[in-house]
């Protein structure tokens, strides 16, 4: 027992190592660019251009260390206690051995809840380490395990998961550190080509702008590429789980399922308050439990929709599914 809690400590301490060696990357960075580049080379002699330079730098840097500080420490959001079992349903529920009277007791706890999505068997998603009816988009991560909404996928690089509460943030994170990036390989570059001509001499400040430049370019490519998957992400209003394997729903698997064209995919990201898209402020839509979807038109719960499925079992229709489903409004086809 010590032992195992030994390990999982460790295992702790070690998932900090990334967002360790980012940290250094970037403290570096700030001491290479505003002391050996500003104050050593720039104002020796000194360059009109160098308070421009660090004004501009502080912005990016500050919005960059932000969004990064909030992908850390923004704690992803799990599934309210009405998708979680009750005492005398996990009692049925472990208690029995048949899987068609397992089913019928997580068909009755379904009934309830705005659930539209299945397994790739047709059956209704419950995990089992959670004791829970996941909500749509809804995943088990392993890492953090937790079941979390909206996931998108565990990064090791801010050591958190990526899904609803955080999603937005994580995503700025990245324009944010590509600006950055950017921002420093074009001021640099000048100076990187007068230490590599001769014509600045300084030895200690060539090696930090020289390395400067190339950790710059380098981290550029990596997250342009990154941000890039990301954007074409929200345009199709997926997560990377739904990219590789698509959404479950009555009629089969539907990769759009949860497209609602451009501007409204946009809108559940960032909100509809445009003077909060660029902030590391939370402003997505919603709550994370419920999305809307491309179409949907059925006058019950898509889960409970295949009568003759569920009859086979022994489950029989309850009105009450039909009158708590009539509250969620229908959302018609959307074009891309």
């Amino acid at each position: 027992m010590a032992l195992s809690r030994g390990l999982r400590c460790c295992q702790r301490a070690f998932a900090w190592l990334p967002v360790l060696i980012i940290t250094l990357v970037v403290l570096w960075s700030y001491y290479a660019y505003v002391c050996e580049l500003c104050l050593v080379t720039l104002s020796n002699p000194v360059e009109k251009g160098m308070l421009a330079y660090l004004i501009i730098f502080h912005i990016l840097f500050v919005l960059f260390v932000w969004t990064y500080w909030k992908s850390i420490f923004t704690l992803p959001v799990q599934p309210g206690k009405k998708y979680h079992m009750s005492y005398a349903d996990k009692e049925r529920y472990e208690n029995e051995e048949r899987p068609e009277v397992q089913r019928q007791i997580l068909a009755e706890m379904a009934r309830k809840l705005p659930v539209y999505t299945r397994t790739g068997n047709g059956g209704i998603r419950f995990c089992d380490r959670c004791q829970l009816i996941k909500p749509d988009r809804c995943h088990h991560c392993s890492v953090c395990a937790v079941c979390v909404l909206k996931m998108d996928h565990h990064c090791p690089w801010v050591n958190n998961c990526i899904g609803f509460s955080n999603y937005k943030f994580f995503l700025l994170f990245l324009a944010y550190s590509l600006l950055y990036c950017l921002y420093i390989a074009a001021t640099v570059f000048k100076y990187f080509i007068k230490y590599w001509t001769g014509e600045l001499t300084n030895g200690r400040s060539k090696f930090h702008i020289l390395f400067l430049l190339f950790v710059a370019i380098m981290f550029f490519v990596s997250l342009m590429f990154l941000f890039g998957y990301h954007c074409w992400l929200v345009s199709r209003n997926r997560s990377t789980l739904e990219a590789f394997s698509a959404p479950v729903f009555q009629n089969g698997p539907d990769k759009n399922g949860f497209n609602l064209g451009f501007v409204k995919n946009l809108q559940q990201v960032f909100g509809e308050e445009k003077k909060l898209w660029l902030l590391p402020i939370a402003s997505s839509q919603g709550d994370g439990h419920f999305f809307p979807m491309r179409a949907l038109c059925e006058a019950q719960n898509p889960l409970l929709a295949n009568e003759e499925q569920w009859e086979d079992d022994g489950i029989d229709e309850e009105p009450h599914g039909k009158v708590a489903l009539k509250e969620i409004s229908c959302v018609l086809t959307y074009s891309d």
